[in-house]
């Protein structure tokens, strides 16, 4: 091959969302995200002069799927770099392939910790980056006694377990944890509603991903609860789902999550505008998508500063800088492979856009296994309470 067939040979990397099933509605936007960021990167020249191009597969949200098109990436299409997976479920399904063939996951999901791989990096937050702020501010506000609901897989377990321990930091006290099935339909639902009403919560602390948040929240609505006394609060209810479930339904509820639609910064502003240029004004921009955008914009910096896609280059060099992501400066942590975010707490308003109510200002060193801090660091005083 010649030099100039080479240099106009593409840089090819692997893209995992999925498109169809319970979780395609929050998958879809960071795959929009990450073919927004490939395409800012080829319309700036690519990278050494090469663009970079994106392999891309439908998993439909099942695990056994995601593993399958793995294993095709890595053996047939011949990638080193794979930007994919949402649920805990599916990237432990996708890591041993990506540890077999020494590849690279960019994985830009919240999820439970207690994980550690070299051949991933971490983008979305980590419990001490969400789970531990939301606990702080839910106990300060709303009071002491918490219902939880989740999904039926690892990930709500997980958190659920984590909240626990947090809520309990806090005096407070877990009266139940009620799992739906993660294909849930609105008649899941009635003994969650039902429990509610017996125990009187002061908070429900929801892990309902994918369609069955919207289920979950009309049923809330429905049964006639207040939010201002009574909020649901989650770390994986996004703008995705509210758009999914509307306005009127999820208004008055919490999300926490380093990024939101609404921030003002002009990186925030730039990157909502250009997301909606390209696949319109009424496209949600999550949490996640933010997190699948970014990722790619430093996995190809590194790229470009050691002139290949091998992992071991790509790795090392990425731990030498930082990136100005729509949420701020994020960098990933050489010690464990994390990364460095902004924590933030918003409540939905009349018009389902979140509302920041609490957002301290600072970057977060992630610290996966929550063995640093506690519930003490995260004082309230300053936060902005809109209870209206």
């Amino acid at each position: 091959m010649g030099s100039s067939e080479r240099q106009l040979e593409s840089w090819r990397v692997g893209v995992l969302f999925s498109q169809t099933g319970v979780t395609s509605g929050i998958e879809r936007t960071q795959l929009n995200a990450t073919l927004l960021a490939i395409a800012e990167i080829n319309a700036a020249g690519g990278i050494l002069g090469r663009p970079v191009e994106p392999i891309i597969y439908d998993p439909g949200s099942e695990p056994k799927k995601f593993r399958s098109f793995a294993e095709r990436l890595f053996q047939v299409d011949r990638i080193r770099l794979l930007f994919g997976c949402y649920m805990s479920s599916t990237r432990k399904a996708v890591l041993p392939s990506v540890e077999g063939h020494r590849g690279l996951l960019f994985y830009p999901t919240l999820y439970e910790g207690f994980e550690y791989s070299r051949n991933c990096i971490y983008t979305g937050a980590a419990p001490n980056q969400n789970s531990l702020q939301l606990a702080r501010f839910l106990l300060s506000t709303y009071g002491n006694r918490f219902l939880f609901v989740g999904s039926n897989y690892v990930f709500p377990y997980e958190s659920n377990r984590l909240m626990a321990d947090f809520v309990v930091q806090g005096k407070g006290k877990v009266l139940d944890e009620i799992y739906v099935p993660l294909h849930a339909q609105a008649k899941d639902f009635d003994k969650v509603i039902a429990r509610v009403k017996k125990t009187s919560p002061d908070v429900i602390f929801s892990t309902v991903v994918g369609s069955g948040t919207a289920e979950f929240y009309r049923a809330y609505r429905a049964a006639g609860f207040d939010p201002t006394k009574m909020p649901i609060a989650s770390l994986s209810t996004s703008e995705a789902e509210v758009a999914d479930m509307g306005a009127d339904v999820a208004e008055g509820h919490i999300t926490a999550a380093p990024f939101f639609e609404t921030l003002s910064s002009q990186a925030a502003r730039r990157f909502v505008a250009s997301f909606k240029a390209q696949y319109g004004d009424d496209a949600p921009v999550t949490a996640c998508a933010e997190a699948a955008y970014f990722q790619v914009h430093l996995a190809m910096r590194a790229v470009a500063k050691c002139g290949s896609d091998d992992p071991e280059q790509v790795l090392g060099n990425m731990r030498d800088f930082e990136f100005d992501a729509p949420q701020g400066r994020v960098r990933v942590d050489p010690e464990n492979n994390h990364t460095y975010l902004w924590p933030r707490i918003a409540r939905v308003d009349g018009q389902g856009r979140f509302q920041i109510v609490w957002n301290p200002g600072v970057r977060v060193k992630p610290d996966p296994y929550c063995v640093v801090q506690s519930l003490d660091d995260w004082s309230v005083d300053e936060q902005q309470l809109i209870r209206s």
